[in-house]
């Protein structure tokens, strides 16, 4: 039997074809840009979420706070 070279890069006529790279491929990039802004829309969600603000400034007029109106409520 011959000998097969399996290195032996693909010719078409006489010019030699290269291995497209991962980023070439439109669905490759495609995926890659929406798992980053996905990841991005989480890490922001998460944050947003978990930090706490302190209460400023002043309420409006005849504003009554929950508590005042539950001790209102039972008297």
């Amino acid at each position: 039997m011959a000998k097969q070279n399996k290195n032996k890069e693909r010719k078409i006529g006489s010019q030699v074809v290269e291995k497209k790279s991962w980023w070439s491929n439109k669905k490759n990039r495609s995926r890659f840009w929406t798992t980053l802004i996905l990841l991005i829309l989480i890490y922001f969600f998460i944050v947003n979420n978990t930090r706490e603000e302190p209460k400023e400034g002043l309420y409006p007029p005849g504003y009554q706070s929950q508590t005042e109106q539950t001790n209102n409520s039972q008297n």
